[in-house]
């Protein structure tokens, strides 16, 4: 890694890189609105937009152009994200706009039609600077998503500036809005991501040039201070002056030691829950989440535990690898379950299409909200480069867990197609959010029940083995170890697993 190592704030927890103060924060759900308000906020940028993630398309539509009707035509920013990166560089010769992005699948470009000549026009262009980010150990991924502004406001969730990403909280079916570049539409698609103001915005500045850094060997100097806003105007945020913390998952690499806040994070808030946990993950493929949720499961009176997933993984070979380690992992959690307090669901859509859930976002109590882009996946606790964010109301007052409150109804009320104002009423009527889930009436969108199903030789072999989602990059060619599922600490098989738990 060029660079040097990286700095680690002294005097925090290991479950987190640091932690700073926030005047204000939202969740936005969904990338229809969260493209629009990254539109608004970018159009401020005076000094530097810093872009790092998984995956950019230079051919999405970046918001709409209803709110330019007036406006004199040169003057009107392009849709198209590769066109409007340059209009914000030609606009402000000043603005330093940098895109970071994993440097696996690059040769993609070459078949994204209009983004071979994006990518070049962006090349030449003095105040661009796209790069490619290899500084991974082979087979780790670079999946963060984050955006800092004149390290004044940032972003850190799960939505990539990508294709097949573009949906609104009402998950249409046929949605002619919801089409790739090419013209064929795509399936509903459910994410969310954080929006930060203050000097949480500093801090994942500071964090974003050091990846920038270690990816290229330049080094950023920060912004300098300024104080107007580059909140969207239109934005009401749900929390201010709150403290925020950030935990990072990444491979040791280069002289740089391993990272796995994350993981510590999933355990230590797991096991801060006395009431329920809600949570929405694109996996459920974890040992270590899922030795959590057990061990509480386990409790005499044991807290609720919702996990809203897609109803498959995208792609055959994550289907058969992930989803085979869902339906282990389900299945070895659901024997020590003695209340009945587990449940995982499928949202869809009110024509029945399944919404593929993206989101990666966890509510505790209505007293922590975190939101970030790690997975309950193996690789994004110990393989992949994760970064989430998270508020917890033991470091701030009550109306921040009336905030967490209103969030969680919110999502709830989108998936069971219930107006959000009767939430509340039909959790205390029904006693859980299990059985307020199944009892809604059904007519808009709604959740189905997991239930596991038998697999295939093939894909017990692929889930007892790791091919895909490995905790280690040593790990990453060892396809031929049987039993490695369970094997890390609580031994090779779900029926040991459940054995240990009851003792």
């Amino acid at each position: 890694m060029m660079g040097g190592k990286e700095q680690v704030p002294e005097g925090i927890s290991p479950s987190e890189w640091a932690r700073a103060k926030a005047s204000r924060a939202h969740v936005v759900v969904d990338a229809g609105p969260y493209f629009e308000l990254m539109r608004e906020a970018m159009l401020g940028a005076r000094q530097r937009i810093l872009l790092i993630g998984w995956d950019f398309d230079t051919r999405i539509k970046f918001g709409s152009g209803r709110q330019w009707w007036n406006v004199p035509r040169k003057d009107i920013p392009p849709r198209r994200l590769g066109p409007f990166i340059l209009w914000l560089a030609d606009r402000n010769p000043d603005l330093d706009i940098r895109i970071l992005k994993w440097n696996f699948g690059a040769l993609k470009a070459l078949f994204r039609g209009k983004m071979v000549i994006d990518l070049l026009r962006w090349w030449w262009h003095p105040n661009v600077h796209f790069k490619l980010d290899s500084a991974h150990p082979i087979g780790c991924s670079h999946h963060q998503k984050i955006v800092v502004i004149d390290d004044e406001f940032a972003v850190c969730g799960g939505i990539d500036m990508a294709g097949d990403r573009w949906d609104t909280r009402d998950h249409l079916d046929a949605d002619p809005r919801r089409k790739r570049p090419s013209g064929r539409l795509y399936g509903p698609w459910h994410d969310c991501t954080m929006m930060l103001e203050g000097e949480i915005a500093e801090t994942l500045g500071s964090y974003a040039r050091m990846r920038w850094r270690q990816a290229t060997g330049e080094t950023l100097e920060p912004c300098e201070k300024d104080d107007r806003t580059i909140w969207p105007e239109r934005l009401r945020s749900e929390f201010h002056d709150v403290d925020v913390g950030i935990s990072r998952t990444r491979a040791q690499y280069n002289g740089n030691p391993e990272v796995r806040e994350v993981e510590r994070l999933f355990c230590e808030q797991i096991g801060r829950a006395r009431r329920f946990i809600y949570a929405e993950n694109q996996y459920f493929a974890s040992r270590t989440v899922a030795e959590a949720i057990a061990a509480k499961l386990k409790e005499p009176d044991p807290p609720e535990i919702v996990l809203v997933l897609p109803e498959s993984s995208d792609g055959w070979l994550e289907q058969t690898a992930m989803d085979g380690a869902r339906v282990r992992l389900f299945n070895a959690v659901k024997e020590v379950d003695h209340a009945g307090r587990f449940s995982m669901w499928h949202p869809y859509n009110a024509a029945g299409t399944p919404i593929y859930v993206h989101s990666k976002m966890m509510i505790v109590d209505d007293e922590i909200v975190r939101v970030g882009s790690a997975n309950m996946n193996n690789r994004s606790m110990g393989l992949d480069s994760e970064c989430d964010v998270f508020i917890d109301c033991a470091e701030n007052d009550s109306r921040c867990s009336e905030a967490i409150a209103r969030l969680r109804f919110s999502l709830l009320a989108e998936h069971c197609g219930l107006p959000a104002e009767e939430v509340a009423g039909l959790l205390e009527r029904h006693g859980s959010m299990a059985a307020m889930i199944e009892a809604a009436p059904g007519g808009g969108q709604f959740m189905r029940r997991f239930v596991p199903r038998e697999l295939s030789e093939t894909e017990e072999a692929l889930a007892d083995n790791e091919v895909l989602d490995p905790e280690r990059p040593e790990e990453m060619l060892n396809f031929y170890r049987r039993g490695h599922l369970f094997n890390s600490r609580i031994l090779k098989r779900p029926r040991k697993l459940v054995r240990k738990l009851k003792r």
